[in-house]
C-alpha cells in the first residue's frame, strides 16, 4: 500500500471519530513515505487534536523541514507552540506570586506566536491579579473579549478586577 492509501485510511477513521487509529494510519503513510511533509502535518493535526501536543510539535517541525514553503506548515506550528506555552504558563499560576511573573513572561511569548489565543489573555489577566497590578490584569481581559465579547469568563473576571482596582485605589 502506498502513503495516499494509508491517508485515505486516516481520513476514514477520522470520519468514524476513531483518532486513534487516525494517528496509525497516518504513521504508516510516513512509514511508506517519509519525506512527504504533508503527511507529516496531517499527523501533526491530528495530534493535536487528540491532545498529544508534543507529538504533534514533533511532526509540525519535520514537515517545515521538508517543505519550508507552506505558510500553513509554519502557522500550524506556532499555534502548537503557543498552546504549549499557554500550558506551561498555567502550571506556573499554581504556586506563589513569584511564578505569576514567569507566566506573564510565558504567555507574552504565546501571544506572539499566536495572538488569536484567548487563553493567553485569560491567564494574562489572572496571572497579574494574582500580583494585584489590576492595571495590566484588566487590559489582558479586555484583550480577550475584543477576540470573543461574548465570552463570560472574561467578562466576570473584568468585572471582578475593575472592583478590586476600585477597592485598592
Amino acid at each position: 500500500m502506498d502513503g495516499d492509501q494509508f491517508v485515505k485510511k486516516a481520513y476514514a477513521s477520522i470520519l468514524a471519530h476513531d483518532f486513534e487509529q487516525a494517528i496509525s494510519w497516518f504513521e504508516q503513510a510516513i512509514a511508506a513515505d517519509p519525506g512527504n511533509a504533508s503527511y507529516h502535518y496531517k499527523l501533526s493535526i491530528t495530534c493535536a487534536r487528540s491532545n498529544k501536543l508534543h507529538k504533534a510539535i514533533e511532526h509540525a517541525q519535520k514537515a517545515i523541514e521538508l517543505n519550508k514553503t507552506r505558510e500553513e506548515y509554519q502557522f500550524h506550528l506556532y499555534n502548537l507552540r503557543a498552546k504549549d506555552l499557554i500550558i506551561h504558563a498555567g502550571k506556573y499560576l499554581h504556586y506563589d506570586n513569584r511564578n505569576h511573573l514567569m507566566a506573564i513572561s510565558l504567555l507574552k511569548q504565546a501571544i506572539a506566536l499566536d495572538p488569536l489565543a484567548i487563553e493567553a489573555f485569560l491567564l494574562m489577566g489572572v496571572a497579574y491579579a494574582g500580583l494585584e497590578d489590576y492595571n495590566y490584569a484588566i487590559q489582558a481581559i479586555k484583550e480577550a473579549l475584543v477576540l470573543d465579547p461574548q465570552h463570560e469568563t472574561a467578562s466576570e473576571l473584568l468585572t471582578e478586577y475593575i472592583k478590586k482596582q476600585k477597592k485598592n485605589s
